[in-house]
Order: structure tokens, then sequence, then C-alpha cells
């Protein structure tokens, strides 16, 4: 009986997929919407409670981060940061990343702010005609990581009680990153063109350039709070649905793994913060968290991938491509922190930090080892940047 039972779990899905093969793209959105519509109206209470849940998320956390961060940028921009960046950073960050020195500005972005805002300059560089399209598709995926403040702040010391794991986590992310950058083929067009670039930057004033980007801010901002509303929605539906619950139990069953930790990887894939918190409230030894938690955070999940899109979608840049490469960093930043967690001085299986030592210490410590991890690396750019001049 079991083994039919596993048969038609098999079956079912691929049927599903070869009569959706065969279904318009319209077609399908249609019939996914009208669902989604169907359970709105039934549990009307769960989807307004999720949709508040979703919005105080975004008005309390996301907002007042993202949009004094999109106005600043967006000056700086305006005011030829980009050249100045490239100038100051550019060799030194860019060159090791085989990426154009005018990217500085985007990865900078991407290191302080985290998603989507990489997205966003990437595409804006992209516009202003300041990168090519192949350099682009390749920015997209490099400057495409979760914040400090996000990863250290909420992750680490709300989450998990340990903010040296929100450190251990952003080296993580910050590698798998610099090695994604070895494996996505470079464009070298950019090497023959000139770098003393004059970019065509409006000459207003700094009133209206001021008035300008708030707006843009405005606007941008209220577009990832639609996605972070919108999503807190359909994982809240998906959650308390009952097949959802019913292939949840039967996975469990065939694979012998905690039920909670499928649910939170698969609900963190889809949204990146809630399977967070949802592995990090488990039980299970900490090892496996910081393992799936350093993958959710590679690969951020379908509600940034989303907001990626709303940026990237009117320059024609491959989204397949966007996904498959998030989730082998993801891949990668979940080996990595399995790695380096066997490190003995990277041990950090307490959960709760210890009094008896002290935090200069241990702060101390942790740089003295990332130095010594980083030092030979920087060597060698510095060796091969000179050896090229």
């Amino acid at each position: 009986m079991k083994i039919l039972l596993y048969f038609c779990m098999f079956l079912i899905p691929l049927l599903v997929y070869k009569l959706l093969k065969n279904f318009e793209k319209n077609i399908f959105i249609t019939i996914i919407c009208s669902l989604t519509i169907i359970q709105i109206i039934l549990t009307p209470k769960l989807c307004i409670d999720s949709a508040l849940l979703g919005a105080n998320l975004f008005i309390t956390k996301v907002f007042p981060s993202l949009f004094p961060f999109l106005v600043i940028s967006g000056i700086m921009i305006d005011c030829d940061g980009v050249t100045i960046y490239s100038k100051i950073l550019g060799k030194f960050l860019c060159k090791p990343l085989r990426l154009p020195i005018e990217c500085t500005f985007a990865i900078v972005i991407s290191m302080f702010c985290g998603y989507p805002l990489g997205a966003k300059y990437s595409c804006d560089l992209y516009e202003k005609g300041i990168i090519n399209y192949k350099t682009c598709q390749r920015l997209i995926n490099i400057a495409s990581n979760a914040s400090p403040l996000f990863i250290i702040g909420s992750v680490g010391t709300a989450m998990l009680k340990n903010f040296y794991i929100g450190y251990f986590l952003l080296l993580c992310n910050y590698i798998s990153c610099f090695i994604m950058a070895f494996i996505i083929p470079a464009d070298n067009t950019y090497i023959s063109r000139n770098q003393n670039i004059n970019l065509s930057f409006s000459n207003k004033n700094i009133g209206d350039i001021i008035k300008s980007n708030i707006e843009n801010a405005i606007k941008t901002s209220f577009s990832v709070g639609g996605f972070v509303i919108i999503f807190s929605v359909i994982t809240n539906i998906i959650k308390s649905n009952i097949f959802f619950d019913i292939a949840i139990k039967n996975v469990t069953n065939i694979l012998q793994i905690n039920k909670n930790l499928i649910e939170g990887l698969l609900l963190g894939i889809i949204e990146m913060t809630n399977g967070c918190y949802l592995i990090s409230s488990l039980s299970t030894d900490i090892y496996i968290k910081i393992i799936i938690i350093s993958f959710l955070l590679g690969f951020s999940g379908f509600s940034i991938v989303s907001q990626v899109y709303s940026f990237t979608y009117k320059y024609n840049l491959s989204m397949k491509k966007y996904i498959l490469r998030k989730f082998m960093q993801g891949l990668i930043s979940s080996t990595i922190a399995a790695v380096l967690y066997k490190i003995p001085f990277l041990n950090l299986s307490m959960q709760v930090f210890s009094n008896k030592y002290s935090f200069n210490q241990h702060v101390i410590m942790l740089m003295l080892f990332i130095i010594f991890l980083i030092v030979p690396f920087i060597l060698s750019i510095i060796k091969k940047l000179f050896h090229a001049s």
C-alpha cells in the first residue's frame, strides 16, 4: 500500500507538469490567481491578518531603512558618485570580481543595503549606458546579497540569539558571492573601453535632484512593500493549507526528517525572512540551522526574486539565469557554512553568548581570523594589479 502511495505521489506531479507544459502561461497564472481568490474568500480573517502582518513588517522594518538609502544613493548617482566611487575603490573591488570599475557603486550598495538595491542600481548603470547588457546580467547576481543589518541584527541577534552567528553567516554569504564571480563567465569587452568616461548627468540644481529622488524612492519603496505584503499573504495561505500539510507529512515520512524543518525550508524558499524565523525557532541542532539559513540567505527566496524582476523586466534580462545562479549561490553558501563551522575556532554551538568572555576579546579574535583568512588572497590581488599596471 505504501509503495502505491509513493508511486501516486510521484505520478501526479509528473502528470500535472505534462498538462501545464501544454498550457499557455496566461492560463496557468489565471488558474493560480483564481484559486488564491477563492482561498481569500473562504478564509478572509487569515488573509487580512497576513496582509496586516506584512504591512507592519514593511512599515516598521523595511521602509525606515530602505527609503533613506534610496534617496541618498539616488542623489549620489545624480552628482556623479559612480565615477567618484570607481576611481577610489574600482581597482581593488571590481578587478578581482572581473567587473568594470564602474560597477563599484552597485557592489558597495549591495554589501551595505542588501536586497534588492544591488539589482536596482545595476539596472540604473545599464540604463545610463555605463555598462553593457552582459555585464548587467552578471552584475545583478554578484551585487545581490542580504544586508549586514538583516543577517547580524535580525537573524543572528534576534532569531538565533547569538550575534557571532550573524557575523559567521555574513562571512559565508560574502565568500559565496565572491566564488560566484568566478563561476559566472565574465564579459571582457569592457577592457578596451576608455576608462575616463564622461557621463551625461543632469544639470538640475540640488533641490530638483532631491525632489526627484524622493519621488523615485517613494515609488520604489512602496513597490517593495507591495511584494512584502502579497508574499506574506501567500506564505500564510500555503502554510495553513491542508494539502500542504499532507504533502509535508508524506515527505517527512519518506525522508525521516523533522516536519518543521522541511516546512521552514520550503516556506523560506518562497519568502526568506519567514523561513529564517521558522528555522531559528526549531529545537534542531544549531549546525543544521546554520546550514539551512545560510542557503536561504544565499538564495534569497522568490519574494526577493520578484522584487528584483520589478527592476529588470524592462531590460529583458534573463530571470532564469538569475534564479539558477542564486540557487547555486545558496548551495555554495551552505557548503561553506558547513565546512567553516567545523573549524574549532568558529564552533558556535553555544546558542547564547557566555558572559565569562568579554566582548572585545571575541571581536578581536574573530577579526584576526578573518584577516588571516583573506590576507593571502588580498596579497595575490595586489600583486596581479601591480603586475597589470
